[in-house]
Formats: C-alpha cells, sequence, structure tokens
C-alpha cells in the first residue's frame, strides 16, 4: 500500500522548506511528504490525493496566508478528509487566533514558529498527532449496525453508551431502506433498537450489560480477590486505576456505563494540564483508560455495585446483577450525577429532546435548529461552544445574575466572542410539552413567563452522588456525599487551623480501608484535576493501610 501522506502549506518558501526537511527526517520512511507553498496549490494537491484514494494522516498549515488563511484551509480540506490531523502554524502574535481556532475547525494542535529544536518542540506534538490518527477508526462504514426511532430514549441510551465507550457503530432510522431491511430481516415483531454485530447476530433492545459483552467490553473479573477495588471510572477513578497498578496493586475498576464519568462527556477542557489545546472529556478518558490497562489493570463496563461491607480483613463489593468480588482496600470514585430538572412535562421527555449532559451524539442532529443549554458552571458553557458548531441558535439558560461566579473566565470570554450563543440570565424552566417528543419549553425569566419552540434541551444543574448503595455502612452527609478524615472526626465541621498537612489521611472513611476521591467526597474541589489528584493521592494512602496490616 502507498504511505499515508503528511501535507504541509505555507506561502513562505523558506519555512515550507524547513518544515518539509523536518518532516522528512523523522516521518519520511513511513510517510509522504507533500509540500504546498500556496493555499490553492494545498487544496488541489488534497482533492486528488482523495481521488486517488490516498491516505491523509496530518495537515500543518500556515495561518497567514494571501489567499486563504490557515483556519480556513484546514476548514476546506475537512470535508475531504474529516480524519486528518490538523495543526496550525503561527507566530507569537496570532496564538489567540489559534486559540479561537480551536472551536471552529476542531483544531487538534497550533505550533509557535519558530520551533528550533525540533526534538523538543515538533517533534513531541507531531508524534501524538500521528498516534492519535493512527489509533482512530478511519472506516467509512463501521461493522457495528444500530437501528432505531430518531425521537427513542432507549435507541438514545444504545448510542449514548456505545459512543462514550468509543465502540464505532453506523446509525440509522428505522423507515430508512437500509434500516427497514434489517428490521424485516429481524422478524415481524421485532422491538426497537436493533442492533447488528459484525458477525450478523442481532440484539433486540439489549440491556447495557448484553450491549457491552456482544461488543467486546469487559464485563465478567478474571478473579474474586484483589489488592484494590475502584468504584467508579471518572477521572478519580481512572487516576486511581493507573497509580494502583503502575505501583503492582492488583487493581480492577468498575464503571457502571462509560469511563470518564461527567467529565468524559466534555467537549473539550481547556484548563487542564499539559494540554495548552485543549481536550474533549471523551480523548482524555480514553487516554487515561488505555494507561490504566497498560499497567495491567482490569476495568470492567457495565457493572452496578449496590452493596459494600467489610468482612474481617475483606472488603466486599457486591453487583446489581449477583456476584460479588473482594479486596484488601476500596476506593469510592463513584462521581455525580447531574440534577433532574424539577419542572412539570420534562421527565417524559428524557433521551426525546431533553439531555441530562453533553449528549455529543445528538449534536449534529441539531443542525440549524435552536437549542438550549441550562446550567451556569464550566460543563454548560463548554457545551454551548460546543452545540454552536451544529445549531443556528444557543440558548444558555442561567439561574442567577451572571457567569462570573461559577464559570471560568476562558469560557466566558469565549461564549461572549460567538455570536450564536444568547445568554439568559434570572431565566429558569417552569414546564416542557410535546407529543411523541419535546416541542416546547415554558421559561421564566424574573418572574415573567413565556412559551418557546423548542426540541432540544441540554442540562446542567448542580450535582447528586450515586451512594444510596452504600446504605448504613459509610458516613455520608445531609446531601449524601462521603464524609472523610477531619469531617469524621470533628462532626462534619473542620478546625479553623486543618490543613492537608496536619491530616495525612483526609480520604479515609470510617470504614477502615475505604477511602473517597473525587466528586463524591464531602467538600471536594469540582474539578478533573483535583479529581485525578485524589485518585493518586488515595493509592498512596491504601499502601500505608496495607502496610499496618
Amino acid at each position: 500500500m502507498d504511505k499515508p501522506v503528511i501535507v504541509t502549506v505555507d506561502d513562505d518558501p523558506g519555512v515550507s522548506r524547513a518544515v518539509a526537511r523536518d518532516l522528512r527526517r523523522r516521518y519520511g520512511q513511513q510517510y509522504r511528504i507533500v509540500r504546498a507553498e500556496a493555499a490553492d496549490q494545498g487544496i488541489e494537491a488534497v482533492k486528488e490525493m482523495r481521488l486517488r484514494g490516498d491516505e491523509v494522516a496530518a495537515i500543518l498549515a500556515d495561518y497567514r496566508m494571501p489567499q486563504m488563511n490557515g483556519v480556513q484551509f484546514l476548514e476546506a480540506a475537512m470535508d475531504m478528509y474529516p480524519y486528518a490531523r490538523r495543526v496550525l502554524l503561527t507566530a507569537y502574535a496570532d496564538t489567540d487566533a489559534a486559540i479561537q481556532a480551536i472551536n471552529v475547525v476542531d483544531l487538534d494542535h497550533y505550533l509557535l514558529k519558530p520551533w528550533d529544536p525540533p526534538e523538543e518542540k515538533f517533534y513531541p506534538v507531531i508524534d501524538g498527532q500521528l498516534d492519535a490518527w493512527q489509533r482512530t477508526d478511519r472506516v467509512e462504514v463501521a461493522e457495528l449496525r444500530v437501528v432505531g426511532d430518531r425521537w427513542s430514549a432507549p435507541s438514545y441510551k444504545v448510542r449514548d453508551f456505545l459512543a462514550r465507550n468509543h465502540v464505532p457503530y453506523q446509525w440509522m432510522l428505522s423507515e430508512d431502506p437500509e434500516g427497514a431491511q434489517l428490521v424485516a430481516a429481524a422478524g415481524e415483531n421485532c422491538h426497537l433498537p436493533l442492533v447488528v454485530t459484525a458477525d450478523g447476530v442481532t440484539l433486540e433492545s439489549p440491556d447495557q450489560a448484553t450491549l457491552a459483552k456482544a461488543v467486546g467490553l469487559s464485563t465478567t473479573p478474571a478473579t474474586d480477590f484483589y489488592d484494590l477495588i475502584v468504584v467508579g471510572g471518572g477521572p478519580a477513578g481512572l487516576g486511581a486505576a493507573v497509580y494502583g497498578a503502575s505501583e503492582g496493586l492488583k487493581t480492577v475498576l468498575v464503571e457502571a456505563h462509560a469511563s470518564g464519568g461527567q467529565a468524559g462527556q466534555s467537549s473539550r477542557i481547556e484548563n487542564y494540564l499539559g494540554f495548552p489545546d485543549g481536550v474533549s472529556g471523551g480523548q482524555l478518558a480514553d487516554r487515561a483508560r488505555r494507561q490504566a490497562l497498560k499497567f495491567g489493570a482490569e476495568l470492567l463496563t457495565a457493572r452496578k455495585v449496590t452493596r459494600l461491607e467489610a468482612r474481617g480483613q475483606a472488603r466486599v463489593v457486591g453487583f446489581k446483577e449477583g456476584g460479588e468480588i473482594a479486596a484488601h482496600a476500596v476506593i469510592l470514585a463513584t462521581g455525580v450525577a447531574y440534577r433532574r430538572l424539577d419542572a412539570p412535562g420534562l421527565d417524559d421527555f428524557v433521551g426525546r429532546g431533553v439531555f441530562y449532559g453533553a449528549a455529543l451524539t445528538e449534536a449534529p442532529s441539531c443542525q440549524g435548529s435552536e437549542v438550549y443549554v441550562v446550567g451556569a458552571a464550566n460543563s454548560a458553557g463548554q457545551a454551548a461552544v460546543y452545540l454552536s458548531g451544529f445549531a443556528s441558535k444557543v440558548h444558555l439558560l442561567v439561574r442567577g445574575d451572571g457567569l462570573e461566579k461559577s464559570m471560568s473566565h476562558y469560557l466566558i470570554e469565549q461564549i461572549q466572542a460567538i455570536p450564536t450563543i444568547e445568554v439568559h440570565v434570572q431565566t429558569q424552566v417552569t414546564g416542557g410539552h410535546g407529543d411523541t417528543h419535546l416541542e416546547g419549553l415554558t421559561l421564566s425569566t424574573k418572574g415573567e413567563e413565556r412559551t418557546v419552540d423548542a426540541q432540544w434541551v441540554f442540562v446542567f444543574i448542580g450535582a447528586e452522588p450515586y451512594t444510596s448503595w452504600l446504605g448504613e455502612t459509610v458516613e455520608r452527609d445531609e446531601k449524601g456525599f462521603v464524609l472523610t478524615g477531619p469531617d469524621l472526626v470533628h462532626g462534619g465541621k473542620r478546625p479553623r487551623n486543618w490543613t492537608l498537612r496536619r491530616e495525612p489521611y483526609f480520604l479515609e472513611t470510617n470504614v477502615p480501608g475505604v477511602l473517597a476521591a473525587g466528586d463524591v467526597r464531602a467538600d471536594s474541589i469540582k474539578r478533573v484535576a483535583s479529581a485525578v489528584g485524589e485518585g493518586a493521592m488515595a493509592v498512596a494512602l491504601v499502601h500505608r493501610y496495607l502496610e499496618k496490616q
């Protein structure tokens, strides 16, 4: 097969030659390097490669070009090579434009010129982009097919589960010709959604556990005893799994839905250390998951934990589907879920126009429509920015007087710069109506109600911990968050001079050998970085606990 191509476009002949030289020196044996010194020349080259059936792995474009700038060039190239990694070459003065391009063309990275020495500033970036391209499923038609109805909650749940677990699939409506053929082949009483695997196995309205097994996700523990059980696959749980496995602990992570938690649903996280261009929650979760597997951690998906108990020195967790596993220690990292909107009529349309979280699978279907985002924290802001790339108008509904108290400054600036996002302060959803799906909302602004046409609502309000399954075993506060460290010792009230340095066991619960990390812990900082840090710290405390046994 022909080598995949790396395309570089720069109107400065000296820079163009330098880029091509550095690329050939490092990647010439595995990739073909195509250089263009004008935007139109680059577009023609990309078109010819598309017609020949060449694969393009990465496109590097200079920002300042006379015919079209680098952002416009990358946007045009996306139509022909949507899977190619997109890198913008820019001077320091154009950094703001590069940051804006992240949202315009889903830029993968931007490089500041000059990049000498390339071993430090150029090759690590390109290595990462080519590695990401190699791991991307670039097959135009996925082998796994899902047939369902447009406004169907079960169909949405199947698609969301597959997408968040990085399982490629082809979605088709039951009234489409191919979808109708598959439904007919499945039988007269076929129950949608219908899932057809690559082997031709059909699943009608499958539950998560059945679907997980069918697509090859691990659902059965390899043994019945471990050093460490991590419950929950969000940032804290993934952090604990990575550090636990890398430090020699026999570690299993149990996740009820998909790795990443709430953070995994984020369209782009831009304030996480080490990712100056931002990273999607799904990408971050996938990298952490693969990292944990590399170190030998075991990951169980679609297994819901419903019981925790201490049996002598063992800590035992039981599953909803039956069965149990035990370990020396347990880390609770179940995170939180978005609270439901308390408004008449909305519960009837969950998965049929009302979505809790980003629901990234639905974004393309919002093309040309007006959508409503409810919330004022970073997750709501990230969703509004992402959805603005599809919707004709995004209405951000904020209960308070503004965004400054709850949203990061960089996100507020992005929202203000996007003309299709409108922020409505002191506004709440008080009702919803429709027939087979959501068709309208009742909004209250400063006490005055109005009705608007609406088919899409994405909700990001508050946080409810998933801890009811703990029963009386682990102490929690009145909201259900797990109490740890000084909160236990002092009845929920910390002394004024309390610091982490004075209390090394601040993640321990009232049950020895059971720790809590991340959003599920009372008074934790609700940030991805702090959750990962707590997951790592919890493993360190597990080591201390085991040393005393």
